[in-house]
């Protein structure tokens, strides 16, 4: 057998392999994208709960999130919106000028708004509201942090907050993570005189300070990371995000 002969077959070997082998993971992505697309929606769902303290031990995440209605906002008017775009996703939809907003003030650096957000009311025994969960989102330090702030029926007092996504510096910025440090946001009020007021501490916060109820303690050593916090907070508690929302909400107007 000449070299040449034994060239071709070893090319056709590695060629028929490729083709064998792009199959193989072709049929596997299409047989495992329902899985995946089921596991992430598990997921997301675990992250809104886990931002209310919803989570419980003994029940599932399907089961707890029975209680909860996801429904689209128009942050363009503060409603509820009567329909979005077919596969409308707000991260993506934040970077198309057809459906997002340019910001003339942009604390949390976001760049563009997007012009619709889903929320999530969680309902009460009696068929009330019992608490309202928002996507948040803005950048720290080295990364944009995407994360749910809830708050209670009275849409002033927060019930929770948790991040599910950030590249931020573990051990200090990371320590958003840290469930001692987010233990400190429930019963901690957003507005003041109308103004999304709450922020983080410059270290521990004073217990006796009369600005107490809308502080968090600050993250040891990492803050740009906490103003990066204080700043998307507010943004999406105030005017530009959920604030004209949350005031029809209480209303009855939303």
């Amino acid at each position: 057998m000449s070299s040449n002969d034994s060239i071709k077959k070893i090319v056709t070997v590695a060629f028929a392999l490729c083709i064998v082998c792009s199959i193989v993971v072709s049929t596997a992505a299409v047989i495992l994208k329902p899985a995946q697309e089921a596991n992430k929606d598990l997921d997301r769902k675990r992250n809104i709960l886990a931002a209310a303290g919803m989570l419980e031990e003994g029940r599932t995440v399907d089961e707890l999130f029975q209680r909860i209605d996801a429904r689209y906002v128009d942050l363009r008017t503060g409603e509820f919106a009567e329909s979005v775009p077919d596969g409308y996703n707000q991260r993506a939809a934040s970077k198309s000028p057809k459906l997002s907003a340019d910001l003339e003030e942009d604390p949390a650096k976001i760049g563009r708004r997007a012009d619709y957000a889903e929320v999530y009311l969680v309902q009460a025994t009696d068929g009330g509201l019992d608490k309202v969960i928002l996507p948040i989102h803005g950048y720290g330090l080295w990364s944009t942090l995407y994360g749910f702030i809830a708050l209670e029926s009275d849409a002033n007092t927060v019930a929770g907050l948790g991040f599910y996504e950030h590249g931020e510096t573990p051990g200090l910025g990371g320590e958003v993570d840290n469930p001692r440090w987010k233990s400190q946001w429930p019963g901690k009020q957003v507005y003041r005189d109308g103004e999304a007021a709450i922020a983080l501490a410059k270290g521990a916060v004073d217990k006796e300070s009369p600005n107490a109820p809308w502080r968090v303690d600050g993250l040891s050593g990492a803050t740009l990371t906490a103003r990066g916090v204080t700043n998307l907070v507010q943004f999406w508690l105030g005017e530009q995000g959920f604030k004209p929302f949350l005031d029809n909400l209480k209303t009855g107007d939303a």
